[in-house]
């Protein structure tokens, strides 16, 4: 996974198709439905709904915590958390070429992870009202420390906006997931585009 530009989606409702098309057509290359309110019948008819857009520009699927629905729809993968069904587990049921991607709170939580993981969510990293129920953030030492801890891809999420884009890449994260910067945006494709400007700028200078 390289220069990764990460949506993490809203709750689901009449606008959230809309946005995530502009938000691709920006840059976007990863998309992940998060809803932890709807209904399994709403939640499975929307991402059908928004499936050929994504295999059209080749941009991955990624159904947060619910199997059940990665499953029904065969999306590319699920996103779990630690109070979530175990990644082994997921990857039993979801198969070998699955993205399975985990967040992670603690230099720990990552050391004892199960080897299947595809990659890490650093959660949060800064302080952020979108994971306000997550732990202590990360901070950009801690950030930098699990990254050259692991292996795995690190891709950091929580407080992060056009500002402190470069900051993070600097730790040496494989990109950044955003919900509001680009969900709230005036016009998500221009808050898209300047910020995977941002990511393939640092990536880069990094190789």
């Amino acid at each position: 996974m390289k220069r990764i530009l990460y949506f993490v989606t809203p709750e689901i409702d009449d606008n959230l198709e809309g946005i995530i098309e502009k938000a691709v057509l920006g840059g976007v290359n990863t998309v992940q439905i998060r809803d932890k309110h709807c209904s399994t019948e709403t939640f499975i008819a929307f991402a059908k709904k928004i499936q050929p857009l994504l295999k059209k520009h080749r941009v991955p699927l990624i159904i947060n915590d619910r199997i059940d629905v990665a499953l029904a729809v065969q999306a590319d993968g699920a996103h779990l958390g630690q109070t979530d069904l175990s990644v082994t587990k997921a990857r039993a049921i979801l198969g070998k070429k699955a993205i399975i991607g985990l967040s992670v709170e603690t230099l720990d939580q990552a050391l004892s992870a199960p080897q299947d993981v595809t990659y890490f969510a650093a959660s949060p990293v800064l302080a952020s009202k979108t994971k306000s129920d997550c732990g202590k953030p990360w901070g950009l030492d801690g950030l930098k420390q699990l990254c050259n801890t692991t292996h795995l891809p690190v891709i950091a999420i929580g407080g992060i906006n056009i500002t402190n884009v470069q900051a993070i890449l600097d730790c040496g994260a494989a990109g950044i997931a955003v919900v509001s910067a680009i969900s709230k945006a005036p016009c998500p494709t221009t808050a898209s585009r300047e910020l995977y400007k941002v990511i393939e700028k640092g990536y880069t200078e990094r190789t």
